[in-house]
C-alpha cells in the first residue's frame, strides 16, 4: 500500500464500524510457494504470503484498506507441517537413561575437583584426586567446599568417614592375607632348602662313587699284599653297604697294623671310622740335600693320617749266626695328619729336573713347619705311587668334607637356636630345651601317620596365631587341643614333648585371657556364658572361669542395686532393693549349674551367702531408725523374705538369713535360729 498514514482496525471512525466476516475452516495447510519464506525453530512467521497463494474459499469477501489488513491477518501461518507429515506415526520413544558405571565421573566434568556444589545435588568423594601424591588438602578443600551448604558438608564428611572406615578394613584384612601368604612362602622355601640340601648329597655321593668306580677300573683285580696281608687296595668287604661288616673290617686291619707295626698304637690309637686305606709298599728314603740313600721304609696310608715305618733287622741269637739272613721287623718312625702334610711327586717338579733318573720315582712330604722328606720306591715302575697320590688326594678332600660338614651342622645348630628363639622369647628362659633344639630340629614325629618335623610344628602355632589374632575361638581351641594330644603321645621323646608342650601352655594362656575377658563381658547371655565356660575348660583353666564368672555377677549386683534410689518411701526401696539381689543370685546359681559339674557347687553357694550377707548388712543400715518390730520394720523384712523364696527354685535356701546381722550373728531386732537347708 502506498498510503501516507495507515488505517488500523482500532483507529476509531465517526461513521459506523466496518463489517468484518467470521474467519472462514481452512481445511489443510496452505501449500508453499516457491520463494516464499518458511517458518524455522517452531517459530511463527508473520510475513504475508502472496494473494494467489491462497485458496479462494478462504479469501473474505471485503474491500478497501480494512480488507488489505484483514487479508494480511489471515495470510498469516503458524508452525506450518511438512508435506510428508504423518499423523498416524507411533511417537518417538525416549532417550534411555546411561547406566551408572557408564556414567561420566565428577572428576572428568571438574577436572578431577569432584562437582561444583552449586550444580550438583550432592558432594561425592572423588578417590582418584584423594590418591594424587600431589593433592593439597587446603586448597582442595576450599574450591569443593567453598559454596557447600552446611547440609552438604555434614553429608560429604560422612562419606569420608565411610571411605576411611572401609580402608582401615581392607588394610587390616591385607595385613593377615600377607601374614598367612609370607607363612605360606616360608614353608615353601624350607621345603626348597632341604630338597636343595639332599639333592647336593646325593650328587656328592654320585661323584664320590664315580671316582671310586673309575679307580677301581683303573687298577684292576690286582692287589698288592705284604707279609702282613694288607691289601693294597680296598676289597670287595670294604665295598659292603652293612655298616657293621665295614666297621669290624676296619679294626681287623687296625689290629693288624698294630701288630706287624711295632710303636704304631702309640700314633694311632683306636678311634671310630680310623681305618687303613692302603699299604704304599717299599720305599727308600733319600737324603733331601744328596739324593742318596739312608734306609729302607714302608708307608700306610690311614683314612686320616700317614704312617712311615723303618725295616730293621731283628737279632739272632747266638754269636755264630748270620745277621745278614735274620728276619726284619717294622717299627713306627714318623705320623702325620693328612691335613697338616702335602705330598709333592719329584717327576714333574722343578727339583728333580737336573736328576730326573734319580727321583723320577720319588716323592716329598713336607709337613706344616718346612719339614720335608723324600722317599723312593724301592722298585722303579711300580703303580704304588700313584695309587698312593691318589688315594692321598680323596682322603685329604674326604676330610675336609667331614669338617665342612661338622661347621654346616654347628651353624645349622645356631641356626635353629636363634629360629626357634627368635619366634618364641619365652624360650630364653628354658635353657635346657634351647640347648637340645639342635639336636632334635630334623626329628621325625609321628602325626597321624605321617612322619612330621618340628617345623610343621611350628607351622601349626602359625596357624594358632593367626586364629588367635583373628578371635577364632573355637578353632583354636581344637588346634590346641590337638597339640597337647600330639605331645601326651611322644614318650620315647622327652625334648619334643617338652617343646611341644610348652608352645601349647604358652598359646592357652593368652587364649585363655581373651576368652575370661568375653566372659567377662557376656556374662549375662546364657548361650555364650555356657560357650565361653566350656572353652576354658577345655584348656584347662576352669577355676579362672568359675572365679571370673562369679566376680563379674557380683559386680552386677553392686552396680544395679546403686541404680535403685531411696525417695522417702523406705517398703519402697527395700523391695527394689531385694528384687535386684534375689533375682541376680537365683539367675546366677541357675547359669552355673548348667555350665559347671555339680561337684564346684560348694564355690557358687559360698558365692551366693556373701551376696546375702551384703544385703542384711544393706537392709540392718536402712532399718536402724525405724522401730524394731514395728509395722514398717516388719513389712520391709517380710517383702524380702518373699523375695528369698526365688532362691528354692535353684535349690537353696536362704529364707532363714534374712534380717540376720553379718556382724553379730544376730537377727536385727532380735534374737532368732537361722538355718541353712
Amino acid at each position: 500500500m502506498s498510503e501516507s498514514k495507515g488505517i488500523s482496525l482500532r483507529t476509531k471512525r465517526k461513521g459506523g464500524r466496518p463489517a468484518i466476516s467470521a474467519p472462514q475452516q481452512i481445511s489443510g495447510p496452505v501449500p508453499q510457494v516457491e520463494g516464499a519464506p518458511r517458518s524455522t525453530g517452531g517459530k511463527a512467521s508473520f510475513e504475508a504470503a502472496p494473494p494467489q497463494s491462497r485458496p479462494p474459499q478462504a479469501r473474505p469477501q471485503i474491500s478497501g484498506k480494512t480488507s488489505d489488513l484483514v487479508k494480511r491477518r489471515y495470510s498469516t501461518r503458524f508452525n506450518n507441517l511438512p508435506n510428508d507429515f504423518d499423523a498416524t506415526a507411533p511417537p518417538v520413544p525416549s532417550i534411555p537413561s546411561i547406566p551408572s558405571q557408564y556414567a561420566p565421573t565428577s572428576a572428568s566434568r571438574g577436572g578431577g575437583r569432584g562437582p561444583s556444589p552449586g550444580r550438583g545435588p550432592g558432594l561425592t568423594v572423588d578417590v582418584k584426586a584423594l590418591r594424587d601424591p600431589s593433592l593439597r588438602p587446603e586448597k582442595y578443600v576450599a574450591s569443593l567446599l567453598g559454596t557447600a551448604s552446611e547440609q552438604e558438608i555434614d553429608e560429604y564428611q560422612q562419606s569420608l568417614k565411610k571411605m576411611r572406615n572401609r580402608t582401615s578394613i581392607d588394610l587390616q584384612q591385607n595385613v593377615y592375607q600377607n601374614r598367612t601368604q609370607f607363612i605360606k612362602i616360608s614353608k615353601e622355601a624350607e621345603k626348597l632348602k632341604s630338597e636343595m640340601r639332599a639333592l647336593r648329597n646325593l650328587m656328592s655321593e654320585l661323584k664320590t662313587n664315580t671316582t671310586a668306580l673309575r679307580t677301581a677300573s683303573s687298577q684292576g683285580s690286582a692287589s698288592n699284599d705284604f707279609e702282613t696281608g694288607f691289601p693294597s687296595t680296598l676289597s670287595k668287604r670294604d665295598k659292603r653297604s652293612s655298616v657293621a661288616d665295614r666297621t669290624a673290617m676296619w679294626n681287623s686291619q687296625l689290629q693288624a697294623l698294630w701288630k706287624n707295626v711295632e710303636g704304631s698304637q702309640k700314633f694311632l690309637p683306636a678311634l671310630p671310622g680310623r681305618h687303613v686305606v692302603q699299604n704304599a709298599g717299599m720305599w727308600i728314603e733319600l737324603d733331601s740335600a744328596t739324593w742318596k740313600s739312608r734306609r729302607a721304609m714302608q708307608l700306610f696310608l690311614l683314612n686320616d693320617h700317614l704312617l712311615v715305618a723303618s725295616r730293621k733287622k731283628r737279632k739272632v741269637e747266638g754269636s755264630a749266626a748270620d745277621q745278614r739272613n735274620a728276619p726284619s721287623k717294622l717299627v713306627a718312625d714318623k705320623c702325620w695328619p693328612l691335613l697338616d702334610i702335602e705330598i709333592v711327586d719329584l717327576a714333574g717338579s722343578s727339583e728333580s729336573m737336573g736328576s730326573r733318573n734319580k727321583v723320577g720315582d720319588a716323592i716329598s712330604i713336607r709337613g706344616m713347619g718346612q719339614d720335608s722328606h723324600t722317599y723312593k720306591m724301592e722298585k722303579p715302575g711300580d703303580n704304588d705311587k700313584r695309587t698312593l697320590m691318589m688315594n692321598f688326594r680323596k682322603a685329604v678332600e674326604e676330610l675336609r668334607k667331614g669338617l665342612r660338614s661338622e661347621l654346616e651342622s654347628s651353624n645349622k645348630a645356631k641356626e635353629t637356636i636363634n629360629y626357634f628363639a627368635s619366634r618364641d622369647p619365652g624360650l630364653l628362659k628354658k635353657t635346657e630345651l634351647l640347648e637340645t633344639l639342635s639336636d632334635i630340629k630334623d626329628m621325625l614325629i609321628d602325626v597321624d601317620g605321617k612322619q612330621q618335623n618340628l617345623r610343621w610344628v611350628e607351622s601349626q602355632v602359625d596357624e594358632l596365631d593367626i586364629d588367635i589374632a583373628l578371635q577364632r575361638f573355637g578353632d583354636a581351641v581344637q588346634r590346641v587341643d590337638k597339640l597337647n594330644i600330639l605331645a601326651k603321645g611322644l614318650k620315647s621323646n622327652a625334648v619334643a614333648q617338652d617343646f611341644i608342650s610348652f608352645k601349647a601352655d604358652e598359646r592357652a594362656t593368652k587364649l585363655a585371657g581373651l576368652i575370661t575377658r568375653e566372659l567377662v563381658d557376656t556374662h549375662n547371655e546364657p548361650k555364650k556364658t555356657l560357650r565361653n565356660i566350656t572353652w576354658l575348660a577345655r584348656l584347662g583353666f576352669e577355676d579362672r572361669a568359675r572365679e571370673a564368672y562369679l566376680e563379674a555377677r557380683g559386680n552386677t549386683i553392686h552396680k544395679r542395686s546403686r541404680q535403685c534410689i531411696f525417695e522417702g518411701n523406705l517398703n519402697q526401696y527395700i523391695w527394689e532393693l531385694s528384687f535386684v539381689y534375689f533375682t541376680i543370685i537365683k539367675n546366677t546359681v541357675s547359669t552355673f549349674l548348667q555350665c559347671f559339674p555339680p561337684l564346684l557347687m560348694s564355690a557358687c553357694v559360698k558365692w551366693a551367702k556373701e551376696q546375702v550377707d551384703d544385703f542384711n548388712t544393706i537392709l540392718a543400715r536402712q532399718l536402724s531408725s525405724t522401730e524394731r518390730e514395728g509395722q514398717v520394720w516388719t513389712e520391709c523384712i517380710d517383702q524380702a523374705r518373699e523375695h528369698a523364696n526365688m532362691l528354692s527354685e535353684v535349690g537353696l535356701d536362704f529364707k532363714s538369713l534374712i534380717g540376720r546381722d553379718p556382724s553379730t550373728q544376730q537377727r536385727i531386732g532380735g534374737p532368732a535360729g537361722l538355718g541353712l537347708s
